[in-house]
């Protein structure tokens, strides 16, 4: 009887454990483009308020190594990541082609600009002349700020271009140059809470083929093909998160810096709320983009002869993972 009792004791514990188990969530990795900043908020806010988990998924959100998130994602060192249109039209138009693919726009056009301080007296690209311009060292900033100052009628050989790499705009213009590119929902609201007027050219405003995606979201295109659902899971998370984001922006802020405490939070708050009105701006719904901003900007890039081949808009992105 003992024997017998023991036995059946063992089968009620296995039919409990049994009935405990749950699958497993998905295990994904995001990679982001830079440091962690409200670019990113949708993201966070998915992960704090469990649409991931709604949906199955697991995510970590990690930090890319230097280079950008394209080749990590490329080779397959993460599911998505977080790009811009200008590095996504590079890898699709290389002469060895990266199987990457865009598939939401994180802000819906393209907030950044020239900024300097205003007694630099730089209202317009004809002010570049004479001009000292920090950057980051790439072709395109040669190209964009060429072909903003041709359109302009002035000389582009009259302004000089310094390397400044990951300085931070007040850095820079404070004992360095006069004026840098920056992102208006980061260092112009930053300028606002500092107190320090800056003039802003926006690239949108002065040429209509400047106005692309940046940043977006992207997956491995061979990674799209094997695990359509999945990527429709994350997108929804996603899409979620970002429409908290522009609900709901301080909370939203704050769910960001639950773990990036190093962010300031004033300055979080802030660049949220200027944020919430430009995630999805005039578009249908968060995260869609348009083949004319694709196509707009890939001519101009092959025009100004940053692009070894034409770019087929239909091959960098598409929208079939968002939410229908």
């Amino acid at each position: 009887m003992k024997k017998k009792a023991v036995i059946i004791l063992v089968g009620l514990l296995m039919i409990g454990l049994t009935g405990c188990t749950t699958k497993e969530n998905e295990k994904i990795t995001v990679v982001l483009d830079w440091v962690p900043n409200t670019n990113h908020t949708g993201l966070y806010a998915a992960q704090q308020l469990g649409y991931f988990e709604e949906e199955g998924l697991d995510v970590e959100i990690i930090q890319p190594s230097e280079g950008g998130s394209a080749d990590l994602i490329a080779a397959g060192q993460g599911e998505f990541g977080v790009s811009y249109q200008e590095q996504v039209t590079y890898a699709r138009t290389a002469a060895n082609p990266l199987p990457i693919k865009a598939i939401a726009a994180i802000i819906q056009h393209n907030t950044s600009g020239f900024a300097s301080p205003v007694d630099r007296q730089i209202a317009s690209p004809k002010d570049f002349e004479g001009k000292k311009y920090g950057g980051w060292g790439s072709p395109m900033e040669v190209a964009t700020l060429k072909g903003l100052m041709e359109g302009a009628n002035a000389d582009f050989s009259k302004l000089e271009i310094v390397d400044v790499g990951a300085m931070d705009y007040f850095t820079a213009v404070k004992d360095h140059v006069d004026f840098t590119w920056i992102f208006y929902g980061w260092d112009g609201v930053a300028a606002g809470l500092k107190n320090e007027p800056l003039n802003f050219i926006k690239l949108q405003d002065v040429d209509k083929n400047l106005d692309y995606y940046t940043p977006v979201i992207i997956a491995n295109e061979d990674y799209l093909a094997k695990h359509p659902e999945t990527a429709k899971k994350f997108l929804r998370a996603v899409t979620k998160g970002y429409q908290y984001a522009i609900e709901n922006p301080e909370a939203a802020a704050d769910l960001l810096l639950i773990d990036n405490p190093e962010i300031d939070r004033e300055l979080a708050v802030a660049s949220q709320k200027y944020l919430a009105a430009e995630y999805q701006s005039d578009a249908e719904k968060w995260g869609l983009m348009r083949p004319d901003i694709w196509e707009n900007y890939g001519k101009w890039m092959y025009d100004q002869g940053l692009l070894e081949n034409q770019l087929n808009a239909d091959e960098a992105f598409t929208n079939e993972y968002l939410p229908q």
